[in-house]
Parts: C-alpha cells; structure tokens; sequence
C-alpha cells in the first residue's frame, strides 16, 4: 500500500489517494503500543529519558492478516457511510466513498495495485 499511494498521487486519482492514506493512517494506529505497555509508566518526569527519539516506542509488527482485517474494515465502514447517504444530494459522496472501498478490497484480493 505505501507503494501504491504515490502512484495514485501522480495519477490524480483522489478516491485511491483518499482511501489509501486512510488505510495507512489505521494500520499505524494498529500498530502503536499502548500506552500501558510502552515502557514508562510510573516513571516520574524527572527521570524520563530525554533527547531524540526519546518518545519513540517499539511498535508492533502485525500479520498479514491484521492488516488484512484493519484494511476490510476500513472498506466496509466506507460502505456502510455510503448506503447511509441515500438521499439524491449525497449521492457525489456515496459514490466517492464507494469507489474508496472498490480500491481497498482490490488490493486485499490482489488485483489491483492503488
């Protein structure tokens, strides 16, 4: 997918764009470690690590098919917007959000590369 992005960027495609930088943005989300489990609870402030790269924490590494699971719903959530949008002077943005879903369940089935 982070290869994809930038293709769909020089192809002006907006919907891939959109949907991919959506997509992306979940999976770092899924991937960062909360913060119970980022090492520095019950450190006091004055014994915090400090310079650059201090904040940075391990992130998890998730499965293919975490991914896979965190980019479905990321597509379905599109879809379920779009059948909310039924009235005629939606229908611009259920249509874009439907071609959003198109493109992330076309990379989860491979047949399309953004």
């Amino acid at each position: 997918m982070r290869e994809a992005l930038p293709a769909a960027m020089r192809a002006r495609d907006k919907a891939a764009v959109s949907a991919l930088r959506s997509a992306l943005a979940a999976l770092d989300n899924a991937e960062a470690v909360p913060v119970g489990e980022a090492g520095l609870r019950g450190v006091a402030l004055e014994h915090a690590p400090v310079g650059a790269g201090a904040t940075e924490a391990v992130r998890r590494e998730l499965s293919e098919e975490e991914v896979a699971v965190v980019v479905r719903a990321e597509a379905e959530e599109r879809l379920v917007a779009a059948e909310q949008l039924a009235a005629p002077a939606h229908a611009e943005r259920a249509a874009r959000l439907r071609a959003e879903a198109d493109v992330l369940l076309r990379l989860l089935d491979g047949r399309g590369d953004g």
